[in-house]
């Protein structure tokens, strides 16, 4: 096998994964602070790319000019959920939390199917073909624009749990919850907050993944999974784990694409979920 080929393969899988790690950050972001398992969260990024989608068909916006208002409508969206929805059932068992979001998932599902129908939607935008030659590296440049896109709002997102005043009183939600509420800390709000940043997060990359790929109804629940697997590879709650799981599926999955076929990437995600598991079950970046 010539390795110009390999090599541009496995970029190609890189720059895909960091789009990956952007959309299962915000599922390991809720976990980590809110202490519950969003199961819908493909589902949402479905939705995210349904209205890329729609708006680009309806209006010809780009979908590079669609992720700030797709970002603060999701991250609206998220908060109300949160504060609504979600909130009554923090202590609730967690298989009361498992059934409203399940419920929630399949909701949405069978909402973007009654509203689109079964078939595939994509968009296609003018420079879907370009590319940049760097030695024997042919690279798309929607998968470039993407990849740097999702790690700049990793890097932002790290900034502001980093730095600021709110993402301190966030973390301190995380750390010690009642603490938090000790020092006068609206728990309630920042809960909300963090899944409306969870949220902005899976639609962030749902728009950039409409340059990628097609978007169906079943793409959610698939979605579900995939980010459940990075996130269980890099560790539920850790935000590098995220993103290096994301990186790591990516690179697996065009690995097996040309090992294999490229109907054997889910067989190598499951096959790195086991071995995780198996050897290291609290994950590759769990926090002590």
């Amino acid at each position: 096998m010539p390795l110009d080929l390999v090599l541009n393969v496995l970029v190609s899988g890189l720059l895909t994964g960091l789009v990956y790690g952007l959309m299962a950050l915000g599922l390991s972001v809720i976990y980590g602070v809110v202490r519950i398992v969003n199961f819908a969260h493909g589902e949402l990024m479905a939705l995210a790319m349904y209205v890329t989608v729609i708006a680009f068909a309806a209006l010809k916006l780009d979908p590079l000019w669609m992720l700030l208002p797709v970002a603060l409508a999701f991250f609206g969206l998220g908060y109300g959920l949160q504060r609504v929805l979600v909130n009554p059932f923090i202590d609730r068992p967690e298989h009361a939390q498992f059934m409203l979001l399940l419920a929630l998932a399949l909701i949405l599902v069978n909402g973007l199917l009654l509203a689109f129908g079964p078939d595939a939607r994509n968009v296609q935008v003018d420079y879907a073909m370009d590319s940049y030659q760097i030695g024997v590296l042919l690279v798309d440049k929607v998968r470039i624009v993407c990849a740097g896109v999702a790690l700049l709002c990793c890097t932002l997102l790290w900034a502001i749990f980093r730095f600021t005043g709110f993402g301190k009183a966030i973390r301190a939600c995380a750390d010690n919850l009642l603490g938090a509420r000790v020092v006068g800390l609206n728990v309630a709000h920042l809960y909300g907050l963090t899944f409306g940043i969870g949220c902005a997060c899976v639609a962030v990359a749902g728009t950039l993944l409409t340059l990628l790929v097609d978007v169906t109804p079943a793409s959610g629940p698939a979605y579900t999974l995939l980010a459940f697997i990075i996130v269980i590879i890099g560790g539920l709650g850790s935000m590098p784990g995220a993103l290096a799981g994301g990186v790591l599926i990516g690179v697996s999955e065009a690995a097996a694409g040309i090992v294999f076929t490229p109907s054997a990437k889910s067989m190598v995600s499951f096959a790195l979920l086991i071995a995780v598991l198996a050897f290291k079950p609290q994950g590759l970046f769990a926090r002590r």
